[in-house]
This record gives structure tokens, C-alpha cells and sequence, in this order.
């Protein structure tokens, strides 16, 4: 590898970054698997598919040497190396892999607490905020039931504030509770966690968008 290949390497290697954590002992096994493949240089590949959606998976597959995508984050490791495709690094913070020994042979396991929606940071926006609080904690309830919410429109208005207007779909839709669950649970929750918002609204309440600035 060429001097100017190693810096550019280097300089893409500080502008992404990734805090998974592989264990030690989920370490040993990749390595052993790797070694069964008899291959120089091959490693994994770690990303996340449907990444943001409540379809997210996360997955892990064989790097051949020839295969390795210059755009993925390298991490190097004992005895191969990790490559995380950049569009699921945000998917994969605080992601875990480790591997539980056992009589039957051991388990790896995979635990990615944000792969069905990115963590946000101190400076999102409310947009974002909203999205992440029904992703992450509201639509998995939803989901148990068929159903499903998501922003339609965000309206700042003069003397009332700041409305967000849901929408919901799935087994929620048409449904006759979907007002108890906006009342009761949707717009307490989104409330506590985002005091910004003075009301949460269903789409088929409030008709009005000439103010709104998300939809």
C-alpha cells in the first residue's frame, strides 16, 4: 500500500467513527470462523439493513480481500479486521456483539439499540426528536397490534404554539381507539420528552398546513 493510499485511509478513519463493541470472547469465535475460510486478509462486514425502520436487521457477512468497500470504517483487531458500512455507523452506536460459550456449542449474539432508529444528539432538531420518541419507544407498542405512527406535519401556530399532527396507519387506522391511544399514551409521552410541544394532534383533527414547516 502506497503512502498516499495509507493517509487517505487515515484521514477517512478520523472523519468516521463507531463505538461497537465486539467482545473479547465474540472476538476469539469471528477469528476461528475466519480461519476455517483459509483466506489472506478476509474479515467481516458489519451493516444494517431497512437501517431506521422497524424492519431493521442487523447483520454481519464474510469481507473477501477483493470485496473490501473503501467507503467502510475499518476497525482493526487482534487477528482480522472489522468493516462497518458507513450509512449504518449511526444505526450501530452502543451496538454489542459478544459470543456466550456453552455445552452446546455457544451463542453469538448481536444487540443494536439503535439500528431501527439512530440515536439523536443534543442539537436535533424537534422534528427529529418526535421521530426518534415514536421509532424507538412508541411504534414498538403500536406494533404489537398492527399498527404504526409517524409525523404528518409540524405547525407553529399564534396563540395556540407548537402542534404536531400524527398520522397513524396499520391495524391504528380507521380504528375507534385510536383517540384513547393519542390522548392516553401517544401525546403524554411525546409531551414529557419534548416540552416544546403544547398539543399533539391525529391528521384527521387538524386540516390546517398553510404554517407548517414539516410534512
Amino acid at each position: 500500500m502506497s503512502e498516499a493510499t495509507d493517509n487517505k485511509e487515515v484521514a477517512k478513519q478520523e472523519l468516521l467513527s463507531s463505538n461497537i463493541n465486539i467482545t473479547e470472547s465474540a472476538q476469539g469465535y469471528l477469528a476461528e470462523l475466519l480461519a476455517k475460510q483459509q483466506t489472506d486478509g478476509i474479515g467481516v462486514r458489519i451493516f444494517v439493513e431497512n437501517a431506521g425502520t422497524p424492519r431493521a436487521e442487523c447483520c454481519m457477512s464474510y469481507s473477501q480481500p477483493d470485496e473490501h468497500n473503501e467507503s467502510d470504517l475499518r476497525l482493526d483487531y487482534s487477528h482480522f479486521s472489522a468493516y462497518i458500512d458507513s450509512a449504518s455507523i449511526p444505526y450501530l452506536q452502543d451496538a454489542v456483539i459478544d459470543y456466550n460459550a456453552d455445552r452446546f456449542g455457544g451463542q453469538l449474539t448481536f444487540r443494536a439499540p439503535n439500528s431501527k432508529v439512530p440515536q439523536v444528539g443534543e442539537n436535533a432538531t424537534i422534528e427529529e426528536r418526535i421521530h426518534y420518541v415514536l421509532q424507538s419507544e412508541i411504534n414498538p407498542s403500536l406494533a404489537a397490534h398492527g399498527g404504526v405512527v409517524e409525523l404528518a406535519e409540524l405547525i407553529e401556530e399564534e396563540g395556540v404554539g407548537l402542534t404536531a399532527v400524527l398520522k397513524f396507519g396499520g391495524g391504528c387506522q380507521g380504528c375507534s381507539a385510536v383517540d384513547v391511544t393519542l390522548r392516553e399514551g401517544v401525546e403524554v409521552q411525546l409531551k414529557q420528552q419534548i416540552p416544546e410541544l403544547t398539543q399533539v394532534v391525529d391528521e384527521t383533527d387538524h386540516s390546517q398546513t398553510e404554517n407548517a414547516y414539516y410534512q
